[in-house]
């Protein structure tokens, strides 16, 4: 749950400040399987998913160094989300396998974005 504000008369009444709730999924890609047979441990993905997101959730975006200058729309956050995921990725949080990060915003059933993006 995040509040925000966009700049930009395409955006209407979204121009004020206003709350959304997002679903948020994180996939990984990879080429091989570690000798356990898996490419990430889904407990520590989901460790490492909760402390990026607990820099957002509930708060004001608006205020967040992240999005300085920039519009948070839902595919500005999966970008922020997916980055600060793959710089985890890079420090070794989840292993070496690691090809591809696909991070997953639905706003709706019907409203959603994904971003891609390489550790």
């Amino acid at each position: 749950m995040v509040a925000h504000s966009f700049t930009g008369e395409e955006f209407g009444p979204a121009q004020r400040l206003h709350g959304a709730t997002y679903v948020v999924e994180a996939a990984f890609r990879g080429g091989a399987l570690d000798g356990s047979g898996v490419l990430v441990d889904i407990g520590r993905a989901a460790a490492e998913l909760r402390a990026v997101l607990a820099d957002l959730d509930y708060r004001n975006l608006d205020e967040s160094a992240a999005f300085a200058g920039r519009n948070s729309t839902t595919e500005v956050v999966a970008e922020v989300v997916g980055d600060a995921l793959a710089g985890r990725v890079r420090a070794g949080a989840l292993g070496s396998g690691v090809e591809a990060i696909a991070v997953t915003l639905r706003e709706s059933d019907i409203a959603w974005v994904t971003y891609e993006t390489a550790p």
